[in-house]
């Protein structure tokens, strides 16, 4: 055997041995999650932020891995940036209070033309392309999300008053992944514009979920919002509150973290924040002793 050809045979070996040990490394993980509810919010920062299809294309794929393996995924979509997009091509301002948009009757129809005609069908069309049985779902539907207003001054922005997941549970139990727009209805039939992060919160809560990940446009969260050397490699519900009532968390921080708080403190075992923009996060989450980003633990 030549030299060249035994050193392409050892990389070969070194390649497959790194592969095997990395699927290893995933087993008790796999192990332990098997059966279990997890509630991912795909934000539409993350959607924005990454490089174009590739972008959900590799996040299709980390579902279908996970429903492969036996997890029971379920994914809400938010989609700002595509909705505010969309305001600017119709020559509309999108204006914003606390993180939250201001929604009047406008806005409202532009919200839910982007999330039930762009984002959720096409995010449903990946995840079932890669093998796994997709299926998009409103807040609407089944009155899966009941609201009222929020505050008047932001028009048709929703509070989420109760939770029928009846919906999802069905889905689950049919082997499916729920893909949840977040739009929701009062009792007169008025649609509300509702915050994806809490949403998902509010989701996991309902669903008892083992697991809150949210996928977003940032590394995780920072002490110091101004510093990205003090990213928080994990943090109790206790020290959130604090840098909550500190004001160290603004603008569309605010709802995520505190939604994370209350689904953890309402019985969700672990919530996550994760850069969404760097491929195949959630496994890199999941399946590895490091980690990326934040883990959230009650506390």
């Amino acid at each position: 055997m030549s030299e060249k050809l035994r050193t392409t045979v050892d990389r070969s070996v070194v390649d497959q041995a790194r592969v095997a040990n990395l699927l290893l490394e995933a087993l008790p993980y796999i192990q332990k999650f098997a059966g279990k509810t997890m509630v991912i919010k795909y934000g539409g920062n993350a959607l924005a932020g990454a490089s174009g299809e590739d972008g959900i294309e590799a996040f299709a794929k980390d579902i279908a891995l996970l429903h492969a393996v036996g997890f029971r995924p379920v994914v809400v979509h938010g989609g700002g940036p595509q909705i505010s997009a969309m305001m600017e091509r119709l020559g509309k301002k999108p204006n914003f209070r606390h993180g939250l948009r201001v929604t009047d009757a406008e806005t409202m129809e532009i919200v839910s033309m982007v999330l039930l005609g762009t984002v959720n069908p096409q995010l449903v069309s990946a995840i079932n392309q890669h093998g796994a049985p997709a299926v998009g779902v409103s807040g609407q539907d089944a009155r899966l999300f009941t609201a009222s207003p929020h505050d008047a001054a932001l028009g048709f922005v929703g509070e989420i008053t109760r939770v029928d997941a009846t919906i999802v549970r069905q889905m689950l139990k049919d082997s499916q992944v729920p893909v949840v727009a977040t739009i929701g209805t009062d009792s007169s039939g008025q649609a509300y514009n509702i915050n994806a992060d809490t949403a998902a919160g509010a989701l996991a809560e309902a669903l008892g979920a083992e697991k809150l990940i949210y996928l977003t446009d940032i590394a995780g969260l920072r002490a110091d919002k101004n510093d990205a050397d003090s990213l928080l490699r994990q943090v109790t519900t206790s020290q959130l509150r604090k840098l909550l009532s500190t004001q160290a968390i603004d603008g569309g921080m605010i709802p995520k973290i505190q939604s994370c708080v209350d689904a953890i403190e309402r019985g969700v075992g672990h919530a996550h924040i994760l850069d969404g923009r760097i491929a195949h996060v959630l496994l890199l989450e999941l399946f590895t002793i490091a980690g990326v980003g934040t883990m959230v633990l009650k506390g």
